[in-house]
């Protein structure tokens, strides 16, 4: 980790890229479903500004290091879990 402020950097461009990639799946994939698409970009949402907001409070109690690691951790697999849905617009 190389400080606060890049972490919180990578996350918004992160987040930026799967929302450009969900409504252009949206508007130009298949089977157009407005539900399934408004979720997706709600939950992409919901992901940036929660990982965002935990950056700035480390958790009292555990060593910052191991904090951001499993930060980033959790991160990637809820990217991943996004991404996924995007797959199935």
């Amino acid at each position: 980790m190389a400080n606060k402020r890049s972490l919180k950097h990578a996350i918004n461009l992160i987040c930026e890229e799967l929302f450009a990639e969900a409504v252009a799946a949206s508007l130009y994939g298949n089977n157009p479903k407005a539900g399934n698409a408004d979720d997706v970009l709600t939950s992409i949402i919901r992901l940036q500004t929660d990982y965002i907001s935990r950056i700035s409070h480390v958790e009292p109690g555990m060593e910052a290091r191991k904090y951001f690691r499993v930060l980033r951790d959790a991160f990637t697999k809820e990217a991943d879990e996004i991404i996924d849905q995007i797959n199935n617009l």
